[in-house]
């Protein structure tokens, strides 16, 4: 791992939609699960910067898992969050080669919905701002 800021590691959950924009990193604390990658040419649009759709994706993953470990911290319970609604606000363009970091935060992780916003940053200034509900699946 070249140009990967402390913390990170690969990122530990893959998936057919995130496998042609790896490598991805994760790094975990109280606040979430952050995602980090490296922009490169798979993650952009015709013009060259970052698409939405991956900014959008990826925040969604990285929200969703940092619901599904509060979940599990507070509940001791908890194996995979349903997104109900996710809004994405982007504010700026990122271009090849700039660290993008997804940074969620929990706003309430409650037993059977949660609520998380997330930060995304190029570098150090922020590109995008998003925010979701999660819906914990009842186990029967």
């Amino acid at each position: 791992m070249t140009n990967v800021p402390q913390g990170f590691e690969p990122h530990f959950r893959q998936s057919p939609v995130t496998t042609p924009w790896e490598p991805l990193y994760s790094r975990q604390d109280e606040e979430g699960v952050a995602i980090g990658f490296r922009l490169g040419e798979p993650h952009c649009n015709s013009r060259g910067s970052l698409h939405g759709g991956v900014i959008a994706a990826l925040a969604d993953n990285a929200m969703g898992l940092s619901y599904v470990s509060a979940h599990r911290r507070i509940y001791g319970e908890g194996s995979g969050a349903v997104t109900v609604s996710l809004n994405v606000d982007y504010v700026a363009a990122a271009r090849i080669g700039q660290w993008i970091a997804i940074e969620p935060r929990i706003v309430k992780a409650g037993r059977s919905m949660g609520f998380v916003e997330a930060i995304i940053r190029a570098d150090d200034a922020i590109i995008a701002r998003a925010s979701a509900t999660f819906r914990m699946p009842t186990v029967k």
